[in-house]
């Protein structure tokens, strides 16, 4: 239960460089990617209906509440390795353990899934336009295959991309936002055009009952605004930046979310929604095959800004880990001009690219949901504990409404993981105990506090 202080020394220090621009474009490169261009519909389809507007707003309120929470610890604490380091700092080495195992989970899986999915795209994209890749370089052994040679592709370019430094990576993200939002903006105008109000009749088939088990359905869509945190290192005026970069990006992303639901729910029936992909569909139905194409690339687009800011995040909750102890030092190691830890940009990159090209990763995607949820419930219910036990910390943002909007935070959390399958949790209980053997064999005994550091 050894707490780290605030001010602790380490090696080498990340160059700050981003914005509030910056730090919310990020944002929205993570939250936005496979969840509006197809978990919208099969959510209508499924689940809500046209009330889908609705399950927005109610996964949205709920990471809303993790969000505050998240945007008080990112400002007062900072720091590379989000709830991993506010967890060391306030309440011990064991929890910042556990926290920090659960986000390796959550960016590490996220990936892996986001970059199966990127091939997905990039694959029926080629088909359409006459080129094929074999079915042996698109599927893992477990499925058929030999190894999926996109999600490689892919994983290996942003590894090359992020040993440039943070900086050359937002402009990358800031350009590919831009073509993702200018696709979604194209569907709005289009579906609004072809809006019909009968489409919305029945407006609740399925009930509010309906409403909840959608937002448990699209809660993966909003999964990675937490990613902003990570970023407070290396981040110009991060106390008043970072809360600006976690809630911007959040409140953009609902707004988005709830307009084009309500759009495509309005432009067609939400009994033919249930399709991999609702938007393009909608487009084609209506005869805008241009439009169709355009729609694929902005998902792709999409696609490409969650796997940079999810491995992103990886490598920096990792750098923090690296740093304490908790993982092997060496991988700490920045580059020459503090740009970047190379070594584990390299490092996870390498295991990144094997995940995706050879495991079946995505029978076990649910864990990314797992795995954040756990986060959150953890980082709400470290605000409510600082609180007590560090009244004095300097608070440049504070979460409104203390202990009651962390609480609300904690509640519709575990809700949302009460929902998920038993497998799921079986899968988490395994990833708990390896963490586990980890820690007590390795990390408490490596760990810096335990060898006398600060």
């Amino acid at each position: 239960m050894r707490t780290k202080p605030m001010d602790s020394h380490h090696d080498g220090h990340l160059h700050p460089c981003l914005n509030g621009f910056d730090l919310t474009l990020f944002g929205i490169g993570a939250i936005i990617g496979a969840g509006i261009f197809v978990l919208t519909g099969i959510a209508a389809a499924t689940e809500a209906g046209p009330a889908l507007m609705f399950s927005y707003l109610l996964a949205g309120v709920a990471c809303g509440f993790s969000a505050l929470c998240y945007a008080e610890l990112a400002a007062s604490i900072g720091g590379c390795g989000s709830a991993y380091h506010y967890a060391y700092v306030g309440l011990g080495e064991f929890i910042a353990w556990f926290i920090g195992w659960q986000l390796i989970l959550e960016y590490s899986l996220a990936t892996s899934t986001v970059a199966i999915g990127w091939a997905g795209y990039v694959h029926d994209l080629l088909s359409a336009i006459g080129l094929n890749i074999p079915s042996e370089l698109m599927h893992s052994p477990f499925d058929g295959g030999v190894f999926n040679l996109p999600a490689v592709l892919i994983i290996g370019f942003i590894t090359i991309l992020m040993c440039f430094g943070v900086k050359k990576s937002a402009w990358f993200n800031m350009i590919i936002v831009a073509v993702k939002l200018a696709a979604i903006g194209l569907f709005c105008v289009i579906a609004f055009t072809h809006f019909d109000i009968n489409n919305w009749h029945p407006f609740l088939p399925f009930g509010f009952q309906g409403v909840i088990n959608g937002a448990a359905l699209i809660f993966f869509a909003y999964i990675g605004f937490d990613a902003v945190s990570t970023a407070a290192e290396e981040t110009i005026n991060p106390q008043r930046n970072v809360p600006i970069g976690i809630l911007g990006s959040l409140a953009i992303c609902t707004v988005i979310y709830i307009i084009v639901s309500g759009l495509l729910t309005g432009a067609a029936s939400y009994t033919t929604l249930n399709v991999s992909s609702p938007i393009a569909n909608v487009l084609l139905n209506e005869g805008r095959k241009v439009a169709a194409a355009f729609i694929a690339v902005g998902a792709i687009a999409g696609l490409t800004t969650v796997i940079l800011v999810m491995f992103y995040g990886l490598t920096r909750v990792l750098l923090a880990m690296s740093r304490d102890g908790l993982l092997p030092h060496e991988l700490s190691m920045l580059s020459k001009g503090g740009n970047s830890p190379i070594r584990m940009i390299l490092s996870t990159g390498f295991i990144m690219m094997l995940i995706a090209g050879f495991a079946p990763i995505h029978s076990v995607a649910a864990l990314v949901n797992i795995g954040t949820l756990s986060a959150f419930v953890l980082v709400c219910l470290g605000v409510i504990i600082l609180r007590k036990t560090k009244p004095n910390l300097p608070r440049p943002f504070k979460t409104p409404a203390n202990p009651w909007f962390p609480l609300m935070g904690i509640i519709l959390c575990l809700y949302l993981m009460l929902s998920l399958s038993v497998f799921t949790w079986i899968g988490f209980a395994i990833w708990i105990a390896i963490g586990l053997c980890i820690y007590f064999s390795y990390g408490q005994k490596r760990s810096r506090l335990a060898n006398g550091a600060e």
